[in-house]
C-alpha cells in the first residue's frame, strides 16, 4: 500500500530536540519533493520546511530557520526533520507530505499529492 508515516514525536523540554521521521511506503520518497507541516490546537496547517525532488534544494519557514534542518535519509525511502531549540509553541501534530512539484515546495504550499498521519510534539517542562 501507498503510505506515508511519521514518527519520532514526543514529550521534550523547552530548548530541546527531536528528529523526526517520515517513511514510505509502496513508492519512492526520492521521486517526490518532502515536505514537513504542523498544527497546534486551533490553529491552521502551516509548511514549515521542504526538501526538492530534484536538487536537494531545501526551504524553511522564518520560524524555523536556523534550528531545524531537513534531510534525506541515507536509507531509502526516508526524509528527517531535525528540530533544535524547540519553544513550547511549537507544540502541535507534525505531519510528512510529499509535492507533485519543486515549485511549491519552495513555496511550502498546502497543496500536497499525500499526506502521513502526524506525529505529536509536545514542548512543555
Amino acid at each position: 500500500q501507498v503510505k506515508l508515516v511519521e514518527s519520532g514525536g514526543g514529550l521534550v523540554q523547552p530548548g530541546g530536540h527531536l528528529r523526526l521521521t517520515c517513511a514510505a511506503s509502496g513508492f519512492a520518497l526520492g521521486d517526490y519533493a518532502v515536505g514537513w507541516f504542523r498544527q497546534a490546537p486551533g490553529k491552521e496547517r502551516e509548511g514549515i520546511s521542504c526538501i526538492s525532488e530534484n536538487d536537494q534544494s531545501t526551504y524553511y519557514a522564518d520560524s524555523v530557520k536556523g534550528r531545524f534542518s531537513i534531510s534525506r535519509g541515507s536509507v531509502e525511502n526516508t526524509v528527517y526533520l531535525q528540530m533544535n531549540s524547540l519553544k513550547p509553541e511549537e507544540t502541535a501534530v507534525y505531519f510528512c507530505a510529499t509535492h507533485i512539484n519543486d515549485y511549491l515546495c519552495s513555496k511550502l504550499s498546502k497543496g500536497v499529492s499525500a499526506w502521513g498521519q502526524g506525529t505529536q510534539v509536545t514542548v512543555s517542562s
